[in-house]
């Protein structure tokens, strides 16, 4: 199978590595036989952000991250870096990046992949209207002395 695109790769890490860890157990109990070239070890790394979100960059500070590398008996490679210390959410991550660059890929997609997306956008759907009940509309009224 040729190499996935650099931007879907991307993408469906990142939704592996922002679903809920026991959710992704859920969808995905049983794990293929696979090397593991990275054991699952917990790192920091520094989190840095942007004055308004273009300005300069500064150091916002550190979060714990859990990465792992594992390699299927076919050859693919698999990577993950997840928030906190969960080391199977970590290792399980990997072994779906590695799946994912198999002929597996369309499968999996839409067996685990397609549900947690579902998912994350209903819980940000969420957060977005619980915030939109604190927006607070502002006016002003002209005086006749202001025209």
């Amino acid at each position: 199978m040729p190499s996935p695109d650099a931007e879907a790769r991307r993408a469906w890490i990142a939704t592996l590595a922002k679903a809920p860890p026991a959710r992704l157990a859920e969808l995905m109990p049983e794990l293929p036989p696979h090397d593991v070239l990275r054991s699952p070890e917990i790192g920091a790394v520094m989190v840095r952000g942007r004055t308004g979100g273009t300005g300069a960059a500064f150091n916002l500070g550190e979060m714990t991250v859990t990465r792992c590398s594992v390699q299927l008996p076919a050859g693919p490679v698999g990577h993950a870096w997840v928030q906190g210390r969960d080391k199977a959410h970590a290792r399980r991550a990997a072994v779906i990046d590695a799946l994912m660059q198999t002929e597996a890929a369309p499968a999996l997609s839409a067996r685990i992949l397609a549900p947690l997306r579902t998912e994350a956008e209903a819980r940000r759907a969420a957060r977005a209207a619980k915030a939109a009940g604190t927006k607070v509309e502002f006016f002003t009224m002209v005086r006749g002395e202001d025209k």
